[in-house]
């Protein structure tokens, strides 16, 4: 194994403990720097896919007592359908205009949120779904932009983590099968996939300790900085790459 690969297995573990413990965010982070690191998105999707499928069903495992099952079946209603229907264009996006698109989901899932009732949960759970199938096929983590549609206000804090991570399960798998069908295997990089599962199986179990200890406002500004400064670094990458810079 390489420096890069113990690296990036650090950095799986670390993103999976944040997301151990609040629930979204690490996947985010973790996508960001395989794309910062040059990978190409065929190549990227599916290894953070494989990975995030356990590290997603490890914390569904942990608070499992507290998921909302019904939630899986509106989700997969157009989870499906949306994979199908985008997985034979997976291999042709550029990487660079991905680079981009997944700073700008990242900024805009900082901006503040507007007040008002919250959308119905199963329309909520379809678009969850769609937004899965379709531009989660691309950038890989959705965590950000979807895990806003299930934040219920009569959930708890555990039942919304618990029920993001079973439909990111969902998701992940889904494009695990997709980038398959059309050749792209997450098995290509066993010294990196390997290692990295059981890193983020253990920074599941630390972040699940970890949940509910935090200082959130500490938390919260540890977590713009990192994802602004990664958002910036993604942006910086796909402008040389355009030959803009």
């Amino acid at each position: 194994m390489t420096a890069l690969d113990l690296a990036i297995v650090a950095v799986g573990f670390l993103t999976a403990s944040l997301s151990g413990a609040a629930g979204l965010g690490g996947g985010t982070i973790l996508i960001g720097v395989f794309y910062a690191l040059g990978m190409s998105p065929a190549e990227a999707v599916p290894l953070f896919a494989a990975v995030q499928f356990v590290s997603n069903s490890s914390r569904t495992i942990a608070y499992v007592r507290d998921v909302e099952w019904h939630a899986a079946g509106w989700f997969l209603l157009a989870g499906i359908p949306a994979t199908l229907l985008v997985a034979p264009f997976a291999g042709e996006i550029d990487g660079d205009a991905v680079k981009l698109i997944l700073a700008g989901l990242i900024l805009a899932s900082l901006a503040p949120q507007r007040g008002g009732a919250p959308l119905a949960a199963r329309p909520a759970f379809l678009i969850a779904g769609f937004l899965n199938g379709s531009i989660g096929l691309f950038v890989g983590a959705t965590g950000l932009f979807v895990g806003r549609l299930f934040f219920r206000p009569e959930w708890r804090k555990e039942t919304v983590i618990g029920t993001l991570a079973m439909t990111q399960t969902l998701g992940h798998g889904l494009r695990v099968l997709a980038y398959g069908f059309v050749g792209f295997s997450a098995l290509a990089a066993p010294q990196r996939l390997v290692p990295l599962c059981l890193a983020v199986i253990l920074g599941t179990i630390v972040g699940k300790r970890l949940n509910g200890r935090l200082s959130e406002r500490t938390f919260a500004r540890l977590f713009r900085v990192i994802l602004v400064t990664l958002s910036l670094k993604l942006i910086w990458d796909a402008l040389r790459g355009y030959g803009w810079i």
